[in-house]
């Protein structure tokens, strides 16, 4: 069962080397592994898409991960989106194409960033272009950056949003269920995506 866990740990040498033997001796197989982030406190923080053995339960992962110093888990979560795929696999999609570049940064996002979700909405005319999950009825929203997005959806919370200018009449909005919270370099990441998109369609 594929499973997506967020981790916090030292950026030091041998450091994701413990963790991924921690990892395996609980019982989880490590399909790939991403920086999302460096800190200046000497952290990193990293997915890992690993898939669970028949019987073995996340939480014997999760513990086998604190059981390391300095690690700890932020989030874990079954994943099925189909693996990661990183920024630069993400830009040579995006540029493959210039007359669809739009519609491909939308298929994109949700393995890029780990989303449930990614539309593309239009001031006037609504979902221009959306992956599977998302609804139909979304609204424009007003931003002249990319940033988290506070939307009353009934969820009490638990999805949580962000947003990218393309143009003046229309945004791209991607969408967690559940988890994790949109970090500060993932919201930055957006933006330079959606920027890079809307240029190469401009032409």
């Amino acid at each position: 069962m594929p499973f997506l866990l967020r981790v916090e740990l030292p950026d030091v040498p041998g450091s994701l080397g413990r963790l991924a033997s921690a990892i395996g001796e609980a019982g989880g197989d490590i399909e790939a592994i991403e920086i999302v982030e460096k800190r200046h406190d000497g952290t990193a923080l990293d997915d890992v898409m690993l898939d669970v053995a028949p019987g073995v339960m996340p939480d014997s992962i999760v513990s086998a991960c604190h059981a390391l110093d300095g690690v700890r888990v932020v989030w874990i979560s079954r994943y099925v989106s189909g693996g990661l795929v990183l920024d630069l696999e993400a830009v040579e999609e995006v540029t493959a194409e210039p007359a669809q570049a739009l519609d491909r940064l939308v298929e994109v996002l949700p393995g890029t960033f780990r989303v449930d979700w990614a539309a593309r909405v239009h001031r006037g005319k609504g979902v221009r272009h959306a992956t599977g999950a998302a609804p139909a009825d979304l609204e424009f929203v007003e931003i002249e950056r990319a940033t988290r997005l506070e939307v009353d959806d009934g969820s009490g919370g638990e999805t949580l949003y962000a947003g990218a200018r393309i143009d003046g009449n229309e945004v791209v909005i991607v969408a967690r269920r559940g988890g994790p919270e949109f970090l500060d370099s993932e919201v930055a990441r957006l933006g330079h995506l959606a920027g890079l998109a809307a240029s190469i369609h401009r032409g």
